[in-house]
């Protein structure tokens, strides 16, 4: 089996409702995605797929969908007035976790037909989240 993984990064803004900790206010992130695809087989140029297409496909959907924007759970409150604001939003339906991030992340890649396995949003330098197709790490 053979694995590629892309680094993408960028930065978002987010709060996690019905939490106790300091997530709980409007703050921001330096975000890292490693989006890593897999195939049995190599392309006829010997790739999985060329990094400069993944890269596109990827960065593309983050950078249209996620980057510099706030990443809020539509129930949320604040939604309101950040909209009177003009503040760039993206709503999901569940709290917006680092969990969450990586499988919209996967979902957006997967659903242009990527062979995506695996999506680790790294939300610090120390701590990252996992979404994977079938619950086991790329790593594995």
């Amino acid at each position: 089996m053979y694995r590629v993984a892309c680094e993408i990064s960028f930065c978002y803004g987010h709060r996690l409702l019905r939490y106790e900790g300091k997530c709980r206010h409007l703050h921001g992130h330096n975000g890292l995605a490693v989006i890593t695809l897999e195939s049995d087989r190599l392309d006829g140029r010997g790739m999985v797929y060329d990094f400069s297409e993944i890269k596109r496909v990827a960065a593309g959907w983050i950078d249209d969908h996620l980057d510099h924007r706030m990443i809020l759970c539509r129930d949320d409150p604040a939604v309101p007035a950040l909209r009177d604001l003009g503040e760039p939003l993206y709503l999901i339906p569940d709290n917006p976790t680092a969990e969450a991030i990586a499988r919209l992340i996967y979902e957006a890649v997967a659903g242009r037909g990527y062979p995506v396995v695996e999506v680790r949003l790294w939300e610090t330098p120390q701590s990252y989240a996992v979404y994977t197709r079938n619950g086991r790490s790329a790593e594995s």
